[in-house]
C-alpha cells in the first residue's frame, strides 16, 4: 500500500498546458472565495495557468486575494452584491482577460443563469450544461427525471409550485416525521424535519423565509424521513464525448444541522458488507446513469439515503452539479486531481481513465473545521485569528490541509462558517481516523472558537470508531460529551502571560534614551515596597461569565514564583516560553504545554489572552476594575434568579424577523427577532414573561452582543387582603 501524493495527478498529465494537441486556458477566474478559492488556484497553478480572484470589501485581505496571480474586486461584502452578483463576475472577467470560470461551490455554481451569461459573454464554464443545471437544479424535478431512469427515489410528494396548504394537506400520505426540502437548495441548508402534524404549519413558513433568503427561491417539498439514514455519495466524472465513470463513495453520514461534519472515503458501511463489491458497483451505475440522463459534463457528485436497517437499499436525494466541499477523500484514495480535469474536460478534453482502471487506495477522512461553538448548540462564531498552525510536523505525506486562514485575518459573518478542511489518509480507516486525531490535536488558530476539540471527540466516539454511523448520530451524542472547560492551569498560565507582557511593556516605556530605568522603584509596577513584597493580582474573565483572581507572588522573569487561584492554595508555577506562540506551564509537579497569543488593545497590557492546547483553545479577557465590577455585579444577579431582560444578538448579523410589536406582552420562551448569520437563522426567545420593547427592525444590520430587544418583567398583583390584620402596628394586641 503506497502513502498517496496531495498533488497527484495520476490521471491527467500536468506536463505543460496541452492535452493531446488541444490547448487549455491562459486565463481561468476563479468566481468563489475562502478555502475552494485557495485549493483550485493551486492547480491552476501546477498547470501553468494565470488565476484570477474575485473578492467582496469584506475579503480584500483574504488568504485566496494574495495566493492568486492577480485580484478583482466585485462588490460589498453582502453576497448579494458580489459573490452572486452574475454581471460583476462577467465585468471581471472582461476586466482581466479570463477565458473561463471556475465557480467552485456554492455561490454561482449550479446556477444556470450564470452559465447562459458565460456562454453568452464567450466564456468557458467548468461545469455541465444549462439543461444538466435545469434539471438537477431543481429537486422536484430532478427526483421526477431520475426516477424515469431507473434510479431509485425516496417517497414524497414533489410538485413544484405547491402551497404551504397543499402541503399540509398532502403530509399525510407522506407519514411522519418528515422531512421539509427547499427545491433550489444545497448542502443541507433549508432542510427542516418535522415529527408532528400540529407543527407543520409554523416549520414551513420558516423554511419558505430560509429557502428564499439563501437561494431565492421558496419553492419546497416533503420527503418522507428514513430512519437511521446514512448519507452515501458517489463522485463521477464525465466529458463531452460521451464518457462517463464513477470514483467510488464518501459516506458522509455524520451532520449537525444537516450540513456534513465528517466524509470519508470509502463508506465503512460498504466496506463491512459481504457483498460490498456489489452495492458499490450498483449504486455507481445508478449514479452514471443519472449524470447520463442530462448530458453530464464536469465533475459532479450523486447523493443517496441508504437506511442502515436495509443496506442493500438506496434512494436517490440529489445531484450536486459542482465540485463538493469533501472531494479531497476522493482524490486522497484515487490519486485524481478533481480538479485538474474539470479544467481539461471545459477545454474539451477527453477522459482517459475508464471505469476498470480506477482502483480505491487505503482510506482517506475528512473533517470541516468550522468557526462555531459546539457546546451552545453549534452557535456560529467570528473573530481574528492572532495564532495559526495547521499543519503537524512530519505527516509523511498523509495530511492535507486546505484553508482559508492566514494569521490577522478578521472573520466575517457574511459567509459560511467553514474554515479549512484536516484530511488524512491510512492504510486502513483505524490508520485514518488515528492519524486525523493526531492532526486536529495539533491544529491551533487562535482567536476564533472552533469546533476542532468537538471533531476529536467525535471521531474517537466507540460509534464512529466502528463505523456505526447515521446522520442522527451527533444530535443524540452532543448532549453527553464532555467538553474541557478552563481549569486553574489555564488561569495560571493566562495570568503569567499577562503579567510578563505588562513587564516588558512597562519596562521599554519607562527606559531612558541611555537604557536606565527612569524613576526608580517608584515608576515600576512590581509591587516592590518596604517590608514583602505584595502580590500582584490578575482579574480575569473566565468564558462562563465568572471572575478569577491569580495572586502571583514574586517576579516571573526570575524563575518559580508562587500563585494562587481565588486566594486558594498556594502553589508553585513556572512559565517558559519555548518559542513565539508557544509556552510551557510548570504547575507544581505538572507540565502543560499551550499555544499561546496574548493580545493588546492598549500598550500596557493584554487585554485578552487566548490559549490552545490538543485542539482545544480559551479566550480569557484581562479585566479592569471597572469590567470587573460589572462581571461580578452580573454574577450576583445570576445567582438571585434573576433573568437578564435585555435580548442580545449572539453575533454580527441581520435581522430577518421581528413577529412581535412594540409593547407586545409576551411569554416566556416566545420566539422576539430572527437574526441570520453565516448562512443560519438563530431564533431569539423572550427570557422571562413582560412588555417586550423593541430596538431592532427586519433588515437591520447589527453587532455582536447587541440589545434587540429587552422585557419590562409583568409585574405581580398585590394581595390586598388583610385577612382581619391592619398594617403599620395598628391595632396590635
Amino acid at each position: 500500500m503506497t502513502t498517496p501524493s496531495l498533488t497527484s495527478t495520476a490521471t491527467a498529465s500536468t506536463a505543460g498546458n496541452q492535452e493531446s494537441g488541444r490547448p487549455l486556458f491562459g486565463t481561468v477566474l476563479v468566481a468563489n472565495r475562502g478555502e475552494i478559492a485557495c485549493r483550485v488556484i493551486r492547480t491552476l497553478r501546477a498547470l501553468g495557468i494565470r488565476s484570477v480572484a474575485v473578492y467582496s470589501d469584506a475579503d480584500a485581505g483574504a488568504r485566496h486575494v494574495r495566493e492568486a496571480d492577480t485580484a478583482v474586486r466585485i462588490g460589498p461584502a453582502a453576497a448579494t452584491e458580489s459573490y452572486l452578483n452574475i454581471g460583476n463576475i462577467i465585468a471581471a472577467c472582461r476586466e482581466s482577460g479570463a477565458e473561463a470560470v471556475h465557480p467552485g461551490y456554492g455561490f454561482l455554481s449550479e446556477n444556470a443563469d450564470f452559465a447562459r451569461a458565460l456562454d453568452a459573454a464567450g466564456i468557458a464554464f467548468m461545469g455541465p450544461g444549462v439543461e444538466a443545471l435545469n434539471i438537477m437544479g431543481d429537486k422536484i424535478r430532478s427526483k421526477n427525471h431520475v426516477a424515469g431512469y431507473g434510479v431509485p427515489v425516496v417517497p414524497g410528494v414533489a410538485r413544484p409550485g405547491m402551497t404551504d396548504a397543499e402541503l399540509i394537506e398532502a403530509a399525510p400520505a407522506v407519514g411522519f416525521p418528515l422531512l421539509i426540502k427547499p427545491s433550489a437548495g444545497g448542502g443541507g441548508k433549508g432542510m427542516h424535519v418535522v415529527e408532528k402534524p400540529e407543527d407543520l404549519p409554523a416549520v414551513l413558513a420558516t423554511a419558505r423565509r430560509v429557502a428564499a433568503s439563501a437561494f431565492g427561491d421558496d419553492t419546497l417539498f416533503l420527503e418522507r424521513l428514513v430512519t437511521t439514514p446514512r448519507h452515501i455519495e458517489v463522485q463521477v466524472l464525465a466529458d463531452n464525448h460521451g464518457n462517463v465513470i464513477h470514483l467510488g463513495e464518501r459516506e458522509c453520514s455524520l451532520q449537525r444541522r444537516h450540513q456534513k461534519v465528517i466524509e470519508e472515503a470509502p463508506s465503512p458501511l460498504l466496506e463491512g458488507l459481504p457483498n460490498g463489491a456489489d452495492v458499490r458497483a450498483r449504486i455507481g451505475e445508478a449514479a452514471c446513469n443519472a449524470a447520463r440522463s442530462v448530458n453530464y459534463a464536469g465533475a459532479g457528485t450523486v447523493e443517496f439515503l441508504v437506511s442502515d436497517d436495509a443496506p442493500d437499499e438506496f434512494f436517490f436525494m440529489e445531484m450536486n452539479t459542482r465540485l463538493q466541499v469533501e472531494h479531497p477523500v476522493t482524490e486522497m484514495v484515487t490519486g485524481t486531481d478533481l480538479v485538474e480535469w474539470q479544467v481539461r474536460i471545459a477545454a474539451g478534453a477527453e477522459l482517459t481513465v475508464r471505469q476498470a482502471d480506477v482502483e480505491l487506495s487505503g482510506h482517506a477522512v475528512e473533517a470541516r473545521v468550522y468557526a462555531e461553538v459546539p457546546e451552545k448548540n453549534f452557535l456560529p462564531s467570528t473573530g481574528t485569528v492572532y495564532l495559526l498552525d495547521e499543519m503537524p510536523g512530519d505527516t509523511g505525506g498523509r495530511i492535507r490541509v486546505d484553508s482559508s486562514l492566514v494569521e490577522g485575518l478578521q472573520l466575517s459573518s457574511s459567509y459560511d462558517p467553514m474554515l479549512s478542511k484536516v484530511i488524512a489518509w491510512g492504510a486502513d480507516r483505524a490508520a485514518a481516523l488515528d492519524t486525523l486525531d493526531r492532526a486536529l490535536a495539533e491544529y491551533t488558530a487562535l482567536g476564533v472558537e472552533t469546533n476542532v476539540e468537538y471533531l476529536r471527540l467525535l471521531i474517537n466516539d466507540p460509534e464512529v470508531r466502528a463505523g456505526r454511523l447515521d446522520t442522527g448520530l451527533i444530535a443524540r451524542k452532543l448532549p453527553d460529551l464532555a467538553f474541557r472547560h478552563v481549569g486553574e492551569a489555564e488561569l495560571v498560565a493566562a495570568a503569567l502571560s499577562s503579567v510578563a507582557v505588562t513587564a516588558a511593556s512597562a519596562t521599554a516605556a519607562s527606559a531612558t534614551p541611555d537604557g536606565n530605568s527612569a524613576g526608580g522603584p517608584w515608576q515600576a509596577r512590581s509591587g516592590w515596597r518596604l517590608g514583602a513584597r505584595a502580590p500582584r493580582r490578575v482579574s480575569l474573565g473566565t468564558p462562563d461569565g465568572g471572575v478569577a483572581t491569580i495572586g502571583v507572588y514574586g517576579d516571573p522573569a526570575s524563575g518559580p514564583v508562587g500563585v494562587t487561584v481565588d486566594d486558594g492554595t498556594r502553589h508553585t508555577a513556572v512559565l517558559r516560553f519555548s518559542g513565539p506562540g508557544h509556552a510551557e506551564l510548570t504547575l507544581d509537579d505538572a507540565v502543560h504545554d499551550y499555544s499561546v497569543a496574548p493580545v493588546h488593545f492598549a500598550p500596557e497590557a493584554p487585554a485578552h489572552v487566548y490559549l490552545g492546547s490538543a485542539g482545544w483553545s480559551c479566550r480569557l479577557e484581562v479585566l479592569t476594575r471597572e469590567a470587573r465590577l460589572e462581571r461580578v455585579r452580573a454574577a450576583i444577579q445570576r445567582d438571585e434568579g434573576d433573568a437578564d431582560p435585555a435580548v442580545r444578538s449572539p453575533m454580527p448579523g441581520t435581522v430577518v424577523s421581528v413577529p412581535v410589536k412594540d409593547g407586545d406582552a409576551v411569554e416566556a420562551g416566545q420566539v422576539l427577532a430572527s437574526v441570520e448569520a453565516m448562512k443560519m437563522e438563530h431564533q431569539l426567545v423572550a427570557p422571562l414573561a413582560g412588555t417586550v420593547h423593541l430596538a431592532a427592525k427586519p433588515g437591520d444590520l447589527v453587532k455582536a452582543d447587541q440589545v434587540l430587544a429587552t422585557i419590562h418583567p409583568a409585574q405581580q398583583p398585590q394581595d390586598n387582603s388583610t385577612n382581619g390584620e391592619t398594617t403599620n402596628g395598628e391595632g396590635a394586641q
